[in-house]
């Protein structure tokens, strides 16, 4: 990158709407593609209804596509490193760790 291009970024400015910085809680992904884009929707699932809802949509040139997973592979890499390292359940071993209070066995969450 030349230095043209390094005080481009620098100047880079990032608007964050209130309405957005607010953020859309997602534990669902579904990542398809064509020859052109790649399309993440990002949905949440809650206990007791029979469908996910969609709650955002990204569209992604594949160029940018593979910069994301750079930039997720990077940062999970930093995060493992600072808090330790994130486990996944095994298949068929283990239940799925749930971040809500789900319905999971018998057990209700209370609030």
């Amino acid at each position: 990158m030349n230095e043209k291009d390094q005080k481009q970024q620098q100047g880079l400015q990032i608007e964050l709407t209130p309405d957005k910085a607010q953020g859309e809680y997602a534990n669902f992904a579904i990542i398809t593609h064509s020859s052109s884009e790649f399309i993440v929707d990002f949905a949440r699932m809650l206990p007791g209804l029979p469908k996910a809802q969609v709650r955002s949509r990204v569209i992604l040139a594949p160029e940018h596509a593979k910069r994301l997973l750079g930039a997720l592979q990077e940062n999970i890499m930093r995060y493992e490193h600072q808090f330790g390292q994130i486990k996944l359940a095994q298949a068929q071993q283990q239940e799925p760790r749930t971040i809500a209070p789900f319905n999971v066995n018998g057990n209700k969450g209370e609030a």
